[in-house]
């Protein structure tokens, strides 16, 4: 009973470390585009494109309508 306090206090750190890492690109879903060159990158949900160095965008890039 008394790691109670404790559990719920890990859960609540680790959900907190899992979000932190997370921005704004929650609808985003970045593919490598291969065919337009290595470090490209497409959003296969709005259709935006940039060139990142490694691992794609962290921010949403959706172009304002």
């Amino acid at each position: 009973m008394a790691l109670f306090p404790v559990v719920i206090i890990a859960v609540f750190v680790g959900m907190w470390l899992m979000r932190r890492g997370s921005t704004l690109t929650r609808d985003c879903r970045w593919r490598a585009d291969l065919a337009a060159g290595p470090g490209h990158y497409r959003c296969a949900a709005c259709g935006a494109t940039c060139t990142a160095a490694k691992g794609g965008p962290k921010a949403c890039l959706r172009p304002s309508s």
